[in-house]
């Protein structure tokens, strides 16, 4: 699997540029604010029909334009496949393979596989338990489209309980029978949610641990610790008792939608007593484990995004990253820097056929 050729129109910053890359490692050099990070957004877009740093897609317009278009090449087993994905204001986006429109996006998940590791990540670490439940749901979504559709019509049941419970307290009123309908709905796609959660972990950890040993030589140990009331209880009980207290607040206390992903080093929450060195080394490995776990489930190698992160590590994670190219760990690499000589220094030591773009 890699990207041949790409052309972006109107893409944030971008007007108009189209590229023709190398099949191993391709590099975007240039200051800052030039369009570097833009560029690998474009890539992750065509994969997850989506913006990796702008949800809002109208945002992802070029300033006084209507519309944006990014179209590319790519080669998955041996075959040309063409993806486009535009927007224009007040419209529907589009996605398109072979020029055939998708009829929902979701049916494209998980068809080009790639991973991203960008100085942003540190929200993983640093926000909230929804900003992880995505990164944890994303993962498994990519190769499990059961999964997807699941959490899709969990997430719609759940929109319509919380609107339920919203009325019953506009109009002085509540009816349990109607609310226990969409309890009995949601309970089996939740709890099947749960489940696939639980399973992927027990197989994702030890890959996680294996690469944060490789880059940080055995320094500490890490765990990531599923956190889910459904461990306790059933998600029809859960509900049941929480009745009460999600009339009182007005939405839905309890549920998958509550998980969370805590990160720990040497047992202890890495947000509180991890240096700035070991959150890097975590977030690679968490993103590195990705890459190999999607790479093991889908027998493809992944694209791989590396935004700007030489500039955010010391020569002995970058040595590291360096040794995985040589080793044919990776596929097709695309690299962010705002120093060209030092980019290309990094490269020519991989012995690796590569391109770079000066912007």
């Amino acid at each position: 699997m890699y990207l041949k050729q790409l052309t972006l129109l109107n893409y944030k910053n971008i007007s108009d540029k189209s590229f023709e890359f190398d099949e191993k490692i391709n590099c975007f050099v240039g200051k800052n604010g030039i369009g570097k990070t833009n560029i690998l957004d474009a890539i992750y877009h065509l994969s997850y029909g989506k913006s990796y740093f702008n949800p809002l897609s109208v945002q992802n317009i070029k300033h006084d334009e209507d519309f944006f278009l990014i179209d590319a090449t790519f080669t998955k087993k041996e075959r040309e496949e063409k993806i486009a994905c535009s927007l224009k204001r007040g419209q529907k986006k589009i996605l398109k393979r072979n020029n055939k429109i998708y009829d929902r996006l979701s049916d494209h998940i998980g068809f080009i596989p790639l991973v991203i590791i960008s100085p942003s990540d540190t929200n993983l670490i640093s926000e909230g338990s929804d900003i992880r439940r995505k990164f944890l749901d994303s993962v498994i979504a990519t190769l499990d489209s059961t999964y997807l559709n699941a959490l899709i019509q969990y997430n719609k049941l759940l929109t319509q309980r919380n609107a339920l419970l919203k009325y019953f307290a506009l109009n002085h009123a509540f009816d349990n029978e109607t609310l226990l309908v969409y309890n009995e709905q949601l309970a089996p796609l939740g709890t099947s949610i749960f489940e696939k959660r639980k399973q992927f972990l027990e197989n994702f950890i030890p890959i996680f641990q294996k690469y944060h040993s490789h880059i940080t030589d055995n320094a500490e140990k890490v765990q990531l610790v599923y956190q889910s009331a459904l461990f306790e209880k059933d998600l029809l009980t859960l509900f049941k008792e929480s009745t009460y207290k999600d009339k009182v607040i007005q939405y839905t206390s309890t549920g998958i939608q509550k998980d969370d992903l805590i990160f720990e080093i040497d047992g202890f929450p890495i947000k509180k007593f991890g240096s700035q060195g070991q959150q890097k080394s975590f977030l690679i490995a968490l993103k590195l484990a990705q890459f190999e776990f999607i790479k093991q489930k889908s027998g493809e190698l992944p694209i791989l995004l590396f935004d700007d992160i030489f500039d955010k590590l010391d020569e002995t994670r970058v040595e590291k990253i360096v040794t995985m190219v040589n080793n044919a760990v990776f596929g097709q690499i695309f690299i962010s820097d705002t120093h060209a000589k030092r980019t290309e220094e990094i490269i020519k030591s991989t012995h690796q056929s590569y391109a770079i773009f000066q912007l």
